[in-house]
């Protein structure tokens, strides 16, 4: 069977590539990444993000959003990967998404609309809880509300408003982090275990989304450098080593990018393989992303350790998202344990 992205969706992506070309490109990411004290939330680029639906994605057209699904919310993930873009865009769709699959029909009223147009600002988070404390939230400082586990270590989700944020140090400067307390805390009453686990797999797509992005965008920009780097009298590109290097490069980033398509699309399906789907998922682009980031600064010479050069921007955010929702050990003893057991 052949399955790929539909020319719709693809142009989805290229819209949001075009978009960070032209109006977002490496230079704007340098401003919020030297300057740690901003909310590192560019207006111009959130604004974008509403007018042009990014936000919008899975909100039902009842709220009105796009009523689409998780395969094009990973199509944005990856092109704001490959931009290295900042902003809280995959907090308020997770956000949303838990307002709409959990949240009773004042809540979705509420928040749906303003998350959709980006009118608000949404965060999620799998860790602390809402009655103790929220630690190391994206975005948190700017989010309306938080989307978290409503106690410690038992089912429930809570939404979170008015809370007291203070900032977390991160050394991937493309993001902010908050740790929150206080607050209104509200429980989103349609809340179960499965769907709490639905919602981690959500979040866990779309980061191995934004982890593919980097590393597709690390790899072209490294052979494309790499073609025009020349010792010897000739282009380092094609020194033997290096090729067959960036080719297994090729070969696994291109594995990682249809390993999150077909999770997102077991997602959307309600596949019974979905579980297993987001594991091998998360497992190849963590993988492949620091690998492929990693070989950017190498294959780059001198200048690719230099603050200057931005190899380190898609470094530092791969090494921070590849954590996230299960690094590779974990993420491979999940892929083990769902294939031949414990």
């Amino acid at each position: 069977m052949f399955f790929a992205l539909t020319r719709d969706q693809q142009e989805f992506g290229t819209a949001v590539r075009d978009y960070l070309a032209e109006r977002f490109d490496l230079a704007a990411v340098r401003t919020v990444v030297e300057n740690p004290s901003d909310d590192g939330n560019p207006a111009s680029l959130w604004r974008a993000a509403g007018e042009q639906g990014w936000t919008a994605v899975t909100v039902d057209e009842d709220h009105d959003g796009l009523g689409l699904g998780l395969v094009e919310a990973q199509v944005i993930a990856r092109a704001l990967g490959a931009g290295v873009a900042p902003g809280p865009w995959r907090g308020t769709v997770l956000a949303a998404d838990a307002i709409r699959l959990a949240g009773s029909d004042e809540q979705k009223a509420a928040w749906l609309p303003k998350l959709a147009a980006g009118e608000a600002v949404g965060a999620f988070t799998t860790r602390g809880s809402a009655a103790t404390g929220l630690q190391v939230v994206e975005y948190g400082a700017v989010a309306d509300v938080v989307v978290a586990p409503a106690e410690d270590g038992l089912p429930g989700l809570a939404l979170v408003t008015g809370a007291t944020a203070s900032p977390v140090g991160s050394y991937d400067g493309t993001t902010r982090l908050a740790s929150l307390g206080g607050g209104t805390v509200e429980a989103l009453p349609g809340t179960t275990v499965e769907l709490q686990k639905q919602l981690t797999d959500r979040a866990t797509v779309l980061v191995a989304a934004d982890l593919v992005g980097i590393a597709r965008e690390a790899l072209t920009r490294t052979v494309a450098y790499d073609r025009e780097r020349t010792q010897f009298g000739v282009p380092v590109g094609s020194f033997q080593a290096l090729k067959h290097a960036l080719a297994d490069l090729h070969v696994g980033v291109t594995m990682a990018e249809h390993a999150a398509l077909h999770a997102a699309h077991a997602v959307d399906a309600g596949l019974d393989g979905a579980e297993l789907a987001v594991a091998v998922a998360k497992a190849k682009s963590s993988d492949v992303a620091l690998q492929a980031t990693a070989a950017m600064i190498q294959f780059h010479g001198g200048i690719g350790y230099t603050w200057e050069h931005e190899a380190h921007f898609f470094y530092k955010r791969a090494k921070r998202l590849a954590g996230q929702y299960g690094d590779v050990a974990v993420s491979r003893e999940r892929v083990a344990s769902l294939t031949i057991g414990a």
